[in-house]
């Protein structure tokens, strides 16, 4: 206390003047309405670029649950539109012939389930590309599930643990797409050959049929993993070989690995069902 007194004391003209001065000021913007006009208007630009600044850094450290919240979002909107374009399907269905065909409760019902995460982890140069993802079995993930972007086809859940899994790519050299022409229900299957990481190539896409540049690959829906019609790419070649009964497409895929943030592992609620089904029947799974 002795210091702060004897500071004041030391000091004391120089304070005196800054009090006057503040003093000054005060009556000056008080009683003079040009003066206070624009005192309180650069007061306000000056408060306002400041918090604006504050404002940023905390939004900055808060993007992650930002992102988390939106790609959650975003699951339920996705969600959403593949019950209504399994709606659209069946309401497609109906009109075909109203005395042969029933539309059943059980049909009626959406099977697939979205589980937004993010990408911690991925790798598009290798023979045999991988993703990690911060989303495990706590959040309903299983091994064998399918794994999409907003954009398209990005992969197959392989491992899981609580917290994280690890997906096989698009761009892996075992890994095989059951896919279609979508203008036509061609059936076909995607697989990556190396190289370029966008492009791919669809398999067994007979001679009679008439593929071009710019058509729409989508998922067949044959398997169990992924929804009919999501995006895979567009056809960017086509080429007519006369040693072999198929055509050599080569597609360009819709999702960009390299650019992966979030992405979608897909539920299907009646896999089990299905599967089980099949296996009993004999019946060999088709590409996933």
């Amino acid at each position: 206390m002795r210091n702060l007194f004897a500071f004041i004391y030391r000091f004391r003209a120089f304070l005196i003047f800054v009090l006057l001065e503040v003093l000054c000021i005060f009556m000056i913007v008080r009683y003079n309405t040009y003066q206070g006009a624009a005192f309180f208007n650069s007061a306000n630009k000056y408060v306002g670029e400041v918090l604006e600044f504050q404002s940023g850094i905390t939004d900055y450290f808060r993007l992650t649950n930002v992102n988390s919240t939106l790609a959650r979002e975003n699951a339920l909107l996705r969600q959403q539109v593949l019950q209504y374009r399994r709606a659209a399907l069946i309401d497609s269905t109906r009109t075909l012939d109203t005395t042969f065909v029933a539309v059943t409760d059980t049909l009626q019902q959406h099977p697939y389930i979205l589980h937004a995460g993010r990408v911690i982890n991925n790798s598009v140069r290798r023979t045999n590309n991988t993703l990690t993802l911060a989303i495990g079995t706590d959040d309903g993930v299983q091994p064998g599930m399918g794994v999409i972007a907003s954009n398209g086809v990005v992969g197959r859940i392989k491992t899981v643990s609580r917290k994280y899994a690890t997906a096989t790519s698009l761009l892996h050299s075992q890994m095989l797409i059951s896919a279609k022409i979508q203008k036509n229900n061609t059936f076909g299957t995607i697989k990556w050959t190396g190289g370029d990481y966008r492009t791919a190539l669809l398999d067994y896409i007979p001679l009679h049929v008439k593929p071009a540049q710019g058509d729409t690959i989508v998922t067949s829906g044959y398997n169990t993993v992924f929804p009919e019609g999501i995006m895979i790419g567009t056809i960017s070649s086509v080429a007519k070989e006369a040693d072999k009964s198929f055509y050599t497409i080569r597609v360009k895929l819709s999702v960009d690995f390299a650019q992966l943030s979030y992405v979608y592992v897909v539920e299907n609620t009646q896999q089990e069902e299905r599967e089980e089904l099949e296996q009993n029947a004999g019946i060999l799974p088709n590409e996933e």
